[in-house]
């Protein structure tokens, strides 16, 4: 009951008092238990309106974050959802409460093997998950209603693009090492429609396609 009161107060104060509409997306934010996702340690950390660390030099996405992104890919229940950079899996969690199907990608073994034991526990059957470099994409299981990517890149990777169904929705953070511009594309018959939603911050996409190999 503790945990499901903090979660109402940060729909309540983080998301919806931000602008957050999709009642989809409300309530996912509201189902899923955040403190989870996180470290023992920062438990009582989880629901704060900030980004906390997950090991590895990686960090779960503050609580707007995750819905303003989620809520930017449109989502519908026979969404197929590809999303690079699995980290905590949190995100892939929300983003399953409302999608037919998320397949998640993780360069960082560790964390997705936590993650995948997670998505066991929670009985979340509904994610599928692969350990590799998601710059290139997932091509057997592509085209993708949506596709979310949750680590800064230097550009938009083409590989990624193509990978996109018609009328598909990509979001994406691009710009520097430091800060980048949350961007939304669309694929039309016509092309690809960007929109730019705003400033963030977020840890750099290394792969092939994104800051190179560490």
């Amino acid at each position: 009951m503790k945990y499901k009161r903090q979660r109402e107060e940060m729909v309540k104060r983080q998301i919806e008092a931000r602008g957050i509409t999709d009642e989809n997306v409300l309530t996912a934010m509201r189902k899923v238990p955040r403190h989870l996702f996180v470290s023992e340690a920062l438990i009582d950390q989880a629901y704060g309106d900030f980004p906390l660390p997950i090991g590895e030099q990686q960090t779960i996405s503050q609580p707007y974050i995750v819905a303003e992104m989620t809520q930017a890919l449109q989502l519908s229940d026979q969404d197929r959802v590809l999303e690079i950079g699995t980290g905590s899996g949190y995100q892939a969690a929300i983003i399953a409460q409302i999608a037919f199907r998320v397949y998640t990608i993780e360069r960082i073994h560790s964390l997705l093997v936590k993650a995948r034991s997670l998505f066991d526990k929670l009985q979340y059957h509904n994610i599928v998950t692969r350990y590799s470099d998601g710059t290139t994409g997932w091509k057997e299981e592509s085209p993708f209603d949506a596709i979310i990517i949750t680590a800064g890149a230097p550009r938009i990777p083409e590989t990624l693009v193509s990978h996109l169904a018609m009328g598909g929705r990509m979001v994406i953070p691009v710009g520097d090492q430091y800060s980048q511009e949350l961007i939304k594309l669309y694929r039309e018959k016509h092309g690809i429609h960007k929109t730019n939603l705003g400033g963030c911050r977020f840890v750099k996409l290394v792969g092939e396609h994104g800051w190179g190999e560490i």
